[in-house]
């Protein structure tokens, strides 16, 4: 092959061969754009090739359009954003149902952070406890064998960021907590999982909870001991973190004497 045929077929070949690869990043893009308060009520189509991806549709104005692409390009893979999108300030006389359609899914994200977050913890993940949420407010319904668990339930729903209130009906039952009183305290009830399933759940606890900085809080684990480093910007904070961390499954202890807090500077 001469050199000047490769370089037509170079520039010729689509810059991606994976459409297996572009379907994935195409559908990361549209959940992104899913879960934004602000942008699920707009139908935004997602076109990805390569690290490249394509947006067509309306938005009501062009804040919404830049945050979009902001959205777009904050998904990894995606590198360069052709932003198609039209501005239509109609669209704010576009049906409610739509804006409804937009508050059930954030309502449905939201119920199943918090159930997600429940099944992570070694005091709940057993627990049969419903979770609703309206607008917000979430509702917790069912039995456990403890008041721990009632407790940190109500925790988990409160510090979820995105919830205003939350009404824990759960209830206690009677005979489930004499069976647990026989099985000592911390008893493993399981395999243990591996250091990345624990990371990923403390990392992911973190970043669901209202309550933290977690940009500057980096998680590792050796078989369970799991060390907090990084810096935080109260007392408080520091305490948060290590109470999420070590209620997360497999966690056997929590080192955070690296975890310091931000000094603050007098202006």
């Amino acid at each position: 092959m001469t050199v000047l045929a490769a370089t037509l077929l170079s520039v010729c070949t689509p810059a991606s061969a994976d459409p297996a690869h572009d379907a994935r990043l195409e559908g990361s893009v549209q959940t992104a754009l899913s879960l934004n308060r602000m942008l699920n009520p707009f139908r935004i189509e997602v076109a990805v090739e390569g690290p490249r991806a394509r947006l067509s549709g309306e938005v009501e104005n062009d804040v919404e359009r830049q945050l979009a692409e902001h959205v777009a390009l904050a998904t990894r893979g995606i590198e360069q954003v052709d932003n198609q999108l039209r501005v239509n300030a109609e669209l704010v006389e576009r049906p409610l149902e739509l804006r409804a359609y937009a508050q059930r899914l954030e309502d449905a994200t939201l119920a199943a952070v918090i159930r997600a977050r429940l099944l992570w913890s070694k005091i709940t993940e057993k627990a049969a406890i419903e979770v609703q949420s309206n607008e917000g407010v979430v509702t917790l319904r069912g039995k456990v064998d403890s008041a721990e668990a009632k407790e940190l339930a109500g925790v988990v729903a409160r510090t979820t960021d995105g919830v205003h209130l939350v009404n824990n009906l759960v209830s206690l039952d009677t005979a489930a907590m004499a069976k647990a009183r026989e099985t000592p305290v911390d008893v493993p009830s399981g395999p243990q999982p591996s250091d990345s399933w624990v990371v990923d759940k403390i990392e992911n606890s973190f970043r669901f909870s209202r309550n933290l900085d977690v940009l500057n809080i980096k998680v590792t684990s050796d078989h369970g001991m799991v060390r907090l480093t990084g810096e935080v910007v109260s007392s408080e904070q520091k305490s948060i973190a290590v109470d999420i961390a070590r209620q997360i499954i497999g966690v056997r202890g929590v080192d955070a004497d690296l975890l310091k807090v931000a000094t603050k500077v007098e202006g």
